[in-house]
Parts: C-alpha cells; sequence; structure tokens
C-alpha cells in the first residue's frame, strides 16, 4: 500500500483556499488539526467545515465509497448526515472531503436526553430501512456476525489481567455462561446496512441532550444489528442504548447480543490500552468500559436457557 506524508498546515491551507475562493474573506479561514492517524487527517476549517485528507490508497477508496453512502442514508434519516460541499484529490490517488460541520459535541461525555434516545432509535430504524441491494454495489463490504463465544473466552482473559491491575472485577464475566454466549448467536434474519463506528466520536449531540448527526460512515458494513447496538453501549451507556434499541423495534435477545458484545470487546480493549497495545487514551477505554457494564433492567427481566441472571 502506498504511503503518503502526512498534509502539513501550509499544505491544507492551499487546498483551503482554492476550494473557498470568493466564499471566505482575506487569507481563508483558520484551519485547525483535529486528529491525525492511520489512513486519514482532519482540519477543522473556520467554524463551519471539516476538511479529511486520505492519506492512503485504501482510505481514498474508503473516502469515495461514504459520499456514496452518505447520499444513500440521508433521505432515510432525520438525524443529519455530513454533506460535502467539495471532494477530489489532494495529491495523486488520495483523495479529500470539505464537509459542512454539523453544530454539537462529540466524545465521551457527550450524554443524550430521553429525547435523544428517540433520535438514536430513529437512527437504527433508518439503518435498517436503507436496501442492502442498494449499499452492496457501492461497495459496503458484508461481514459475518462474531462469535460470542470466542469473544467471551477472550474477554475473560482481559477481565482476568484487568483485575491483576485493579481495573475491574472479573466476577462481572461469569454473569455470561458459555451456554448462554451460544443462546445469543446471531439471529438468522436478513442483514442490514451497520454504521460500525457509533462509539469512535461519531455522534454529534446537541447541548439539549438531542442527536443532532452522525459522522464517519466509512467503516459501514452490512451485517448484524447487534455491533450497532454495542456501539451505542460504549458510547452513551448500555441503558440508553437498550432503551433506544427497543423503541426501534429490536427484542431482547439482539440488545443483550449487543450489550454482551460491547461489555466484551471494552473488556479486551481495555486490557490492550493497559500494555500500551492499543493507542486509544487510557481514559476513553475506562468510560466505554464503565458504560457498557452499567446494569440493565433487561438482564434482570430475561432469563436466556442456561444463562444465569445477575
Amino acid at each position: 500500500m502506498t504511503q503518503a506524508s502526512t498534509p502539513n498546515a501550509e499544505t491544507v491551507r492551499r487546498l483551503v483556499r482554492s476550494l473557498l475562493h470568493g466564499e471566505e474573506p482575506g487569507e481563508g479561514p483558520e484551519v485547525t488539526p483535529v486528529v491525525a492517524g492511520p489512513g486519514h487527517s482532519t482540519w477543522w476549517v473556520g467554524a463551519r467545515h471539516v476538511l479529511r485528507l486520505a492519506t492512503d490508497r485504501d482510505s481514498s477508496a474508503r473516502r469515495r465509497r461514504e459520499l456514496r453512502l452518505r447520499a444513500l442514508v440521508r433521505p432515510r434519516m432525520r438525524i443529519a448526515v455530513p454533506t460535502s460541499i467539495a471532494h477530489g484529490e489532494w495529491a495523486a490517488g488520495l483523495a479529500y472531503t470539505l464537509d459542512t460541520r454539523l453544530p454539537g459535541t462529540t466524545g465521551e461525555g457527550a450524554g443524550v436526553s430521553a429525547v435523544g434516545e428517540a433520535d438514536l432509535a430513529e437512527l437504527l430504524t433508518g439503518l435498517r430501512e436503507v436496501p442492502v441491494r442498494q449499499a452492496e454495489p457501492l461497495g459496503v463490504p458484508r461481514v459475518p456476525p462474531r462469535s460470542l463465544e470466542k469473544l467471551r473466552t477472550a474477554a475473560a482473559a482481559a477481565a482476568g489481567r484487568l483485575a491483576e491491575a485493579d481495573e475491574f472485577d472479573p466476577a462481572g464475566v461469569a454473569r455470561l455462561t458459555v451456554t448462554g454466549a451460544r443462546q445469543l448467536t446471531a439471529q438468522t434474519g436478513a442483514p442490514v446496512l451497520v454504521h460500525h463506528g457509533l462509539a469512535d466520536d461519531h455522534l454529534v449531540v446537541g447541548g439539549d441532550g438531542r442527536v443532532r448527526g452522525v459522522l464517519g460512515w466509512d467503516d459501514a458494513v452490512i451485517g448484524d444489528p447487534a455491533e450497532d447496538i454495542a456501539g451505542l453501549a460504549l458510547a452513551v451507556g448500555a441503558p440508553a442504548a437498550v432503551r433506544s434499541a427497543t423503541l426501534a423495534g429490536y427484542g431482547a435477545r439482539p440488545c443483550l447480543r449487543g450489550l454482551w458484545l460491547a461489555r466484551c470487546d471494552a473488556l479486551i480493549r481495555l486490557a490492550a490500552g493497559t500494555r500500551g497495545h492499543d493507542r486509544t487514551p487510557l481514559p476513553i477505554l475506562r468510560t466505554r468500559t464503565r458504560h457498557a457494564w452499567e446494569p440493565i433492567l433487561l438482564e434482570r427481566v430475561t432469563a436466556l436457557p442456561g444463562a444465569e441472571t445477575p
């Protein structure tokens, strides 16, 4: 895979001036890096735009696919999806998109209100209603459901390491038995469009707790809807995630599956983070773990065969 240098501020300024010529007075808006990482570089452009530049061919293909996918999902979403005002190549074969900036905040501390949970329910409903036959030709990949049995085994080992570091009580993992994990295998219904990145600062939340937008569509897949329930559990907490999924029409089994995907993922990544193997800051990994392990009423009223309830 060909790798390009991460664009610097002067590269970004020149590109922005060419894109916003005549729209911004003087020398153009201030540009400030948001985040730089594998495959992308993201910059705030003034107060109204965000510029994302791919730095390898794979992420360039995903940027282009994301533009087409956002156009497909936007009519089915009441929640805002970013709009691109310009796109193209900033270097040979390397794509960029200049998007409108959605008002609101992102991050682990952006809690949602009861009305915000209804917004999340509409998001899950909209994703389910996107025709797979239209998303797949855009290049959105099909991904098979993950094995909760294998994930549970890895999470149990992670919990043991976290217990040694006084990060987690490993007794919690015992709530999901081997038999219970088998009962929470993915259901055989048709796969749906899955955002697959709701836990990664992609929910834009207003000061009133309403969900104002959803970012980061380049990781979308066709697959198990429980993955997005899991993402919401990590982002906004298990109770809010399950309530939102229930409002969207999902039953107890996919809700519990999503909950346990989130709990296992959180433990595995936190354990990796404590050993320096995950670049996500430890406070964020700890917050996600706390969110995922918040108790929910559904666990107390739903008994799966062979599974213990707390």
